[in-house]
């Protein structure tokens, strides 16, 4: 794109207000009331719609749309931090993110906050300083997540849940509605309420183009930490003698990596819950 050709140069509304510092792409488009300041860094073809509010330290890559009344690159709600800090809200490419939603730039300096690519923020969505989204991340509506909160690949965060800080939730994972979670969220589970765990989520594997055999592998690994009556630390003795896939490798690494949050228990004795993942299959 030449953003030189006036048929590709950004299309911003008279009443929308432009910091001389700020840099658009081309093709960007600028809806009314809008505030872009600088040094704001805007890419090819996306769209700023109306009294969204870009506060300067943001970068964002091509075609990411911000929706009405949306706020991104804001201080950060942290007592201790100094508005001269340089710290900033980094996006990809091909985001959806919608009206409302509250992205704040990082507490120290020189640090991101960071939403990946292909991802899809809901209405009311809050993105705590300094927390990393990964690509192809679904935050449904009102979802609040706490500082340095650390999102993987092709997660599903329910409606209204809400995320403590530093907490780390692992790849495929699917938090469900009003879920509240201080514990890290191993990969391809479903957690649920209060820091439980409810099974796999079978359909989010199957999705993403994971074959039976290993689906088969998760679910084994899910049942050693899960059901075998040993404690996490057993179990993550017994996986290092047996020999796993990709799948098997991430879920007991991940494990053995959360050693400082812990992990979300498992709901067997809540209601039946814990046969939520043999219902899906």
């Amino acid at each position: 794109m030449n953003p030189a050709d006036p048929a590709q140069a950004p299309l911003i509304h008279p009443t929308a207000l432009i910091h001389p510092g700020a840099r658009l792409g081309a093709g960007v488009r600028v809806g009314p009331y809008a505030v872009i300041e600088g040094p704001a860094e805007i890419g090819d073809g996306c769209v700023i719609q109306a009294h969204a509010v870009i506060t300067g330290w943001v970068r964002m890559g091509v075609e990411n749309t911000i929706g009405y009344g949306a706020i991104v690159g804001a201080d950060p709600q942290d007592y201790a931090f100094n508005p001269a800090t340089e710290s900033w809200v980094v996006l990809g490419d091909h985001n959806r993110i919608r009206e409302y939603s509250t992205l704040h730039r990082g507490t120290g300096e020189g640090t991101e906050t960071r939403v990946g690519s292909h991802c899809f923020l809901m209405t009311g969505a809050h993105v705590g300083h300094n927390a990393q989204v990964a690509d192809r991340v679904v935050i449904a509506n009102n979802v609040l997540l706490a500082g340095h909160v650390h999102i993987e690949r092709g997660v599903f965060l329910g409606g209204g849940s809400v995320f403590h800080q530093f907490v780390h939730v692992g790849r495929q994972a699917i938090i469900q509605g009003n879920g509240a979670i201080s514990k890290n969220v191993p990969p391809f589970l479903i957690a649920a309420k209060l820091n439980g765990i409810v099974g796999i989520n079978v359909v989010g594997l199957r999705r993403s183009g994971m074959d039976a055999a290993q689906r088969q592998e998760v679910k084994d690994a899910f049942k050693l930490l899960y059901k075998s009556g040993l404690n996490t630390a057993q179990a993550l003795a017994a996986a290092k003698e047996r020999a796993w896939g990709e799948a098997g490798r991430d879920f007991f690494e991940f494990v053995a990596g959360s050693k400082k949050r812990g992990i979300c228990d498992f709901m067997n004795l809540r209601a039946g819950a814990g046969r939520a993942e043999e219902a899906a299959e």
